[in-house]
């Protein structure tokens, strides 16, 4: 037996002996089930569940190599060329399937709903049917430029009391214990479902069947266990355990005993693709009404949760215009309100705009710099002024404004770090808006789409006998009342996910995104500044150096820049915070960019499992 096995099993024995040896005792926002599993479920009969086989002989990556024989991410081989379409997810096996469908002849938009339920699936950590997200499409045929929100919303019965709140010495409000971001409370109704089928509905060419099916067939197969999600199945067990429903799911039975999968083993969910194939013969009604969602009500609300089915049977999915700017002649069309991503992104590429970031290398700290007092001046307006437009007025044009950007530049200065940066005014100018993955085909349609369940498993409220998570987006609500982001039943909160598409003369360049949390807006501006102040390939652009950071003139870096770019950075007051070579918490972009020669470039992020595959 490996040594990380045994001390697995040691630590689970050890759990399961406390266990015994007093009464489980849960949060006091929890109250206790009012009903069992059992008398919840009506009609249905869980197939029970099968551990795949070492002697199977079946992985998921058969024909790609992600790790090597030391459980390392091998960080090159991510990219690919396409003549005819390019899918780049965080999974090759999610990239695998889009590819597929656009093999057999559906357009990206049909490819993009494919792989978003295998990213369900194959990156349950970070995305899936219990939570939500944002579409950005450019239609070849009409040319129109469309937003979907299907993000989260809050359920009905919210407020800004619903969370246990103390006043700290600085009068601020902060919420007691863990309520935010884990379980009933921490949950928002999901939109995954109906915004994909929607899209599909709406703009692909296939049925829900042909899209599903392979989804289903992986998830009864199963898929190889990275050292990505081994170590998120690792790093959330206490919670996986304590919230049983996701342990069932997540975790695997040895002995009578639940520990995480190891790197390299079978992960199966016989349960998902009974979801799924709930989903492809009864479309959106068999996830938002009957026994699917009243489990999901059961269980959210077992963990002390304001859900109801109606809730989950008034979820609409919102078509909306999305935000559009500039740069450097290129145009821009990213994600609204209530995301705070698309209008945050264009106004930090609006106040470099003014700086002749061409002429200067990609490491010179000059650059960098300029980026860093960018990301304090934007992200502080984010602040102050981002909330959901259905619920409170939000300066749109004003953030997005040229002559705004033009006075924010002119705060920065040379030499001296900006280390305390306060909202600006953008009123006076408003009259003149966490996987993610990109797919293109050739005929021009493109797609950016970022989904999320929020953190690593989201809530940890697990839907038993389904196979999935729900989500934790409540926690991204700010906790008091009068604030732009406060809670509201039905009100949607903000956001930071960027699912970015950006056209040249009418014509399609790039698809691109990233999940990150706040990280994702300066990961994105980064990015794209790569691609058009630079001139980098897809896949250059992607694996080049980032920085972070938006506050106190702090910025985390990755520790592949020259020593004397981040000393020149700290000389002008900059906090200088070092991170690893190929930090994940820099975000994953996966992406593609139109080559000069007619091609299409994908890129998939090494700092996570991302794959680019094309044909």
């Amino acid at each position: 037996m490996k040594k990380s096995k045994l001390l697995a099993l040691m630590l689970a024995m050890i759990l399961l002996l406390s266990a015994c040896a007093q009464p489980a005792q849960k949060p006091a926002e929890e109250p206790a089930p009012t009903e069992t599993k059992e008398e919840a479920k009506v009609d249905e009969k869980e197939p029970e569940k099968e551990e795949a086989k070492p002697e199977d002989n079946y992985t998921s990556l058969d024909d790609f190599k992600l790790f090597d024989e030391n459980n390392q991410l091998l960080r090159t081989g991510r990219d690919d060329i396409g003549e005819n379409g390019v899918v780049s997810s965080g999974k090759y096996e999610a990239s695998k399937i889009g590819k597929g469908i656009i093999e057999k002849g559906g357009n990206a938009i049909d490819a993009a709903v494919a792989t978003a339920f295998a990213l369900a699936l194959t990156e349950a950590n970070a995305t899936g049917i219990g939570g939500g997200g944002f579409m950005t499409i450019h239609s070849a045929e009409t040319g129109e430029n469309i937003f979907i929100n299907f993000r989260e919303k809050a359920p009905a019965a919210a407020t800004p009391d619903m969370w246990q709140t103390v006043t700290n010495e600085e009068g601020k409000e902060i919420v007691i214990g863990n309520q935010k971001i884990l379980g009933g409370k921490s949950v928002g109704v999901p939109g995954f479902v109906k915004g994909l089928l929607y899209a599909l509905e709406k703009y692909g060419t296939m049925s829900r069947e042909e899209v599903l099916q392979p989804v289903i067939d992986l998830a009864e197969k199963g898929i190889t266990v990275t050292p990505t999600l081994a170590a998120d199945m690792s790093g959330e067990y206490d919670n996986l355990m304590k919230y049983s429903e996701s342990g069932d799911i997540f975790l695997k039975d040895v002995d009578g005993m639940k520990l995480p999968y190891e790197v390299g083993e079978i992960f199966v969910n016989k349960d998902f693709a009974k979801t799924l194939r709930i989903i492809a013969e009864k479309g959106d009604a068999g996830f938002y009404e009957g026994p699917v969602a009243k489990e999901i009500v059961d269980v959210v609300n077992k963990y002390g949760g304001l859900f109801t089915e109606e809730d989950l049977k008034n979820y609409e999915v919102e078509v909306m215009e999305p935000v559009h700017f500039t740069y450097r002649g290129y145009d821009i069309y990213s994600s609204p309100s209530p995301s705070s991503g698309g209008t945050i992104v264009g106004e930090i590429l609006n106040i470099v705009e003014n700086f002749d970031l061409p002429s200067m290398a990609q490491d010179d700290p000059e650059r960098l710099h300029i980026f860093a007092d960018a990301f304090s001046l934007a992200y502080a307006d984010r602040g102050e002024y981002m909330g959901d437009v259905k619920f409170v007025d939000v300066p749109i044009n004003g953030l997005l404004n040229k002559d705004y950007a033009k006075k924010l530049a002119d705060k920065i200065q040379t030499d001296v770090a900006i280390t305390e940066p306060m909202p600006d005014d953008p009123w006076m100018f408003e009259h003149e808006d966490t996987t993610h993955f990109s797919v293109v085909d050739i005929e021009g349609n493109m797609v950016a789409l970022t989904s999320t369940v929020n953190y690593y498993f989201g809530s940890k409220v697990g839907v038993p006998g389904y196979g999935f998570v729900m989500n934790n987006e409540m926690d991204d609500f700010v906790a008091k009342h009068d604030h732009p982001n406060s809670i509201a039943g039905g009100k949607t909160p903000l956001s930071s996910m960027s699912p970015t598409i950006i056209l040249k003369d009418g014509k399609p360049v790039a698809a691109l995104g990233s999940p990150g949390g706040t990280t994702i807006i300066s990961t994105v501006a980064q990015v794209i500044s790569n691609i058009i102040d630079h001139n980098m390939g897809m896949q250059e652009a992607v694996d080049a150096p980032r920085i972070k950071g938006f506050k106190d003139g702090k910025i985390t870096f990755e520790n592949r820049f020259p020593e004397e770019t981040i000393n020149a950075l700290a000389e002008k007051g900059h906090t200088m915070n070092p991170s690893d070579d190929w930090d994940r918490s820099f975000g994953s972009v996966n992406a593609v960019l139109f080559t000069e020669d007619g091609k299409l470039e994908g890129a998939g992020d090494p700092r996570r499992d991302g794959k680019a595959l094309g044909f």
